[in-house]
């Protein structure tokens, strides 16, 4: 296994290492935008530990945020083959 090939399997244990993450990942995927506010009551976390999940779910690429003033909404970036898949996975297994 090369060293991007590693880099990519610990991006992927990172990603999914979380049952927050993971809470979080299922809300988006099952109800496509949401606040964070709603998120935070959806899935009964706080709110800086949402916001750190959601920073690093923006960082992987998997989550958009959109703004609309001091209003945020958050979604899976389905234009990202990873996100649409992972967001696909989650709708097969949930139902």
């Amino acid at each position: 296994m090369s060293i991007n090939n590693r880099e990519d399997c610990f991006k992927f244990e990172k990603c999914f290492g979380s049952k927050a993450r993971i809470k979080i990942l299922k809300i988006l995927a099952l109800d496509l935008e949401l606040s964070i506010s709603q998120i935070i009551k959806s899935t009964n976390l706080n709110h800086s530990c949402v916001r750190k999940h959601l920073d690093f779910l923006k960082s992987m690429n998997i989550v958009q945020e959109k703004n609309f003033g001091r209003i945020k909404i958050f979604r899976f970036k389905i234009e990202n083959i990873k996100a649409k898949s992972l967001k696909h996975f989650i709708e097969i297994w949930e139902k």
